[in-house]
């Protein structure tokens, strides 16, 4: 036994010389695997990076793709109302009614609201003007609560927001020396939130706490009404020490399409159509600018090489209803010369549809409607020409080719310029002098620039072609402002930024945004800048989430890009047969498949996104077995929401690719938002929709689609089941993430 024993220890002592000899490895090898793991990960944050920035990328240019829909369509609007209008004199009254709206007189009665009962079920806040501490804190309350303001108090409180509004001036000038610190925020986009949470960490609005918020409070949020609510109220209670700044969302135009004007409806079923009469003329008074201690300018969006803030202060703001709307050109003040009749008479208005082979467009590196390839290259050449000289711009509507602009070459050496207008004068054409700028077009630009604009790091001015509006304007373009009216800084928002806010330009333009997680859950920080005597801007972050905080950094740029990728697929979805035909180009033998390079140069020239193609290729397509990239892969995960066997294949991607365009129209004619349509307004949409797009949609195939989506035959159409048959469905979106954390595991490890 003691034998066993004295072998035992004998053996366990060798054992431990071992395992010492083991755990003591020589200094060399412990720091060839400590290099090693460094350089592992470096290698992995890298890579992080990467999937990080690209994802960031996808998100914005997709964002900045919808914007500029928005302008085109907003833009031919304008076109249709100005010019059609005026020439037959029974022009789209929808257009009109979005447009140039009639106000209620109702609206202007001083007691309007005391005409809407509040019943005594209501258990909401009820407020008493002018308002107290108390009513902003029982309003804090009810919003934390879900709780809805009454629609009396709404259109009350909106209604003393434009008394104030219109005492104030187009540029607000603030002081620090009645005061520590001016608090700054950026865009909110209907996040209360972070509304929340800013109040939360650096107080409410009060004399010892004044704020300015510098736009964009409403749109793409849920909670828009509650947060444009609650920094009316702080208006009214601290006139002398909250201040708002319009943005390029205060415009009722952009809110048909990013949420506002929905969400007003849906929570007010009753008074909506009057609160958002109401909201338009409020949005409209709200100042453009504000300047502290005469050396920080706040605007939202920035400026352009023809800015000038004497300008901007002495502007009528209230008449730019929506930076969207173009200045009214009236065909009587243009010098109208009958041409001889060298083209066939017009078709009236209504029944017609413009033709696409010579439509006008803003050009765009970026654009997305690469799909008239019929487009008349002189006049793309002549609209290049206009927007360079021109400090500004927004998206041209894509006009019919019976009114399209005739370029003449000034000389070989020069690009086109448009100096002939074809407009259709009763039964004929007629050739006229395109007006030079009104002082109300110089007026307008004024506005756009400051709401629109982004900075760019090279230098000079030129139009904002990403966004569609606006320019971009150069750190040379800042320090000439800033040097002819003796500021040292500006502050904008307008852009979402990763940390929440970014400097640019030598440091003399700093960009703030509020809105925490914009485009997905733990994408983005939200950020304000406070501001002392000595003008020193203080960042101060934070991000709202209650499930980011348990997320490592991995599973959050997973999150993110997934999201980022489907609303990617989606896109290339919309754009299945344009793309199938660029790459069938490139496939002359049909074997299904084309080399990485081809594939990618017809996506970018397809969706203009400006995307790293080669990157995202695993995420979008498979190889082949020669490495070359099999395209129909790019569309198998997805499929239409509701297959309708009655729409043709041409027609359904149409559908997928312009169903927020078309939702925005059939929100116009759908004047109760009841959701339905009658089948001659379904033929309205449509008329108005293919004369927009200039896509040739056969009428009878619209007539036939209108019967069979009215499924009780009482002559009414259900637009949101219709559109809900064109909507994108993954089809693989757990297959995705097993793959995604496959991917995972063996890329990037």
């Amino acid at each position: 036994m003691g034998c066993g024993t004295s072998v035992a220890t004998e053996t366990q002592g060798k054992r431990v010389e071992t395992d010492n000899s083991v755990k003591t490895p020589s200094p060399a090898l412990t720091m060839k695997a400590a290099v090693l793991i460094q350089r592992w990960y470096r290698r992995y944050m890298a890579r992080l990076e990467m999937r990080r920035r690209y994802t960031w990328n996808i998100f914005q240019s997709i964002e900045y793709a919808g914007e500029q829909d928005q302008l085109q369509l907003s833009s031919f609007f304008s076109f249709m109302l100005d010019n059609f209008t005026q020439l037959n004199g029974n022009g789209p009254d929808l257009i009109s009614q979005l447009l140039d709206p009639v106000v209620d007189p109702w609206l202007d009665r001083e007691t309007c609201y005391n005409l809407i009962p509040v019943p005594e079920s209501y258990g909401g806040p009820r407020l008493t003007f002018p308002l107290s501490v108390s009513d902003t804190n029982s309003l804090l309350g009810a919003f934390k609560e879900q709780q809805t303001l009454h629609a009396r108090y709404v259109l009350q409180l909106l209604y003393e927001t434009k008394k104030l509004l219109k005492q104030m001036p187009n540029i607000i000038h603030l002081s620090t020396s009645y005061t520590n610190e001016i608090t700054i925020c950026g865009d909110l986009h209907g996040r209360l939130d972070d509304l929340l949470l800013i109040f939360y960490k650096n107080g409410l609005p009060s004399a010892e706490t004044p704020y300015v918020f510098n736009g964009d409070f409403v749109d793409r949020g849920k909670k828009s009404v509650e947060v444009v609510i609650l920094l009316f109220a702080y208006l009214l209670l601290y006139p002398d020490y909250m201040h708002l700044n319009r943005g390029n969302h205060e415009d009722h135009i952009m809110n048909l399409r990013y949420g506002f004007t929905k969400e007003v409806m849906q929570k007010y079923k009753t008074h909506g159509r009057e609160i958002l009469q109401m909201f338009q003329d409020v949005f409209s008074l709200l100042p453009v600018a504000t300047i502290i201690d005469g050396k920080i300018l706040i605007v939202h969006g920035g400026i352009s090489d023809q800015t000038d803030l004497d300008v901007l202060s002495s502007i009528d703001r209230h008449k730019v209803k929506s930076a969207l709307r173009f200045p009214r050109r009236s065909l009587e003040q243009l010098d109208i010369s009958q041409s001889s009749r060298q083209m066939k008479r017009m078709r009236s208005t209504a029944g017609s549809r413009p033709c696409s082979s010579h439509n006008q467009r803003t050009p765009n590196k970026r654009n997305r409607r690469h799909r008239h390839s019929r487009q008349n290259s002189a006049a793309s050449t002549s609209s290049s020409s206009s927007s360079s000289s021109s400090s500004s711009s927004l998206c041209s509507p894509r006009t019919p080719s019976c009114l399209s602009p005739r370029p003449c070459p000034a000389s070989p050496s020069m690009p086109y310029t448009i100096n002939v207008l074809q407009v259709p004068f009763l039964d004929s054409l007629s050739s006229v002098r395109p007006p030079s700028p009104s002082q109300l077009d110089r007026e307008w630009k004024q506005i756009v620039d400051v709401l629109w604009s982004d900075p760019k790091t090279q230098e000079g001015c030129s139009p904002n072609t990403f966004r569609g509006g606006g320019c971009y304007f150069g750190p040379d373009v800042t320090q000439r402002l800033l040097l002819q009216h003796g500021l040292q800084l500006l502050i904008r928002s307008h852009e979402c930024k990763q940390e929440g806010y970014e400097l640019c330009h030598g440091g003399q333009v700093i960009t703030i945004f509020s809105a925490s997680n914009y485009y997905e859950e733990g994408s983005n920080r939200g950020a304000y800048i406070k501001v002392g005597r000595e003008l020193i801007p203080r960042f101060y972050q934070y991000q709202v989430s209650r499930t980011t905080r348990k997320l490592t950094l991995t599973q959050r740029v997973r999150a993110a890009e997934g999201s980022a990728l489907k609303a990617l697929k989606e896109k290339l979805f919309s754009h299945r047969s344009e793309l199938l035909s660029g790459l069938q180009q490139h496939d002359q033998n049909n074997t299904g498949s084309v080399s990485v390079s081809e594939w990618a140069q017809v996506l970018e020239s397809v969706l203009r996104l400006d995307l790293p193609w080669r990157t995202l290729r695993p995420h979008l397509a498979r190889l082949a077995p020669d490495g070359s990239v099999d395209y129909q892969s790019c569309f198998e995960d997805m499929e239409p929401g509701i297959p309708l066997p009655q729409v043709t294949s041409n027609l359904a991607e149409t559908l997928f690719r312009y169903r927020t365009d078309i939702e925005i129209i059939f929100n116009i004619i759908d004047k109760d938002h009841s959701g339905l349509i009658s089948i001659e307004e379904f033929r309205h949409t449509w008329r108005l929709f293919s004369a927009h797009l200039g896509v040739d949609i056969d009428d009878r195939a619209i007539d036939d689609l209108a019967r069979s989506i009215d499924f009780n035959k009482d002559g009414s159409i259900d637009f949101t089941e219709f559109l809900e048959a064109f909507r994108v469905v993954h089809k693989l979106d757990n297959k995705d993430q097993q793959l995604n954390g496959k991917t995972d595991g063996e890329k990037y490890s």
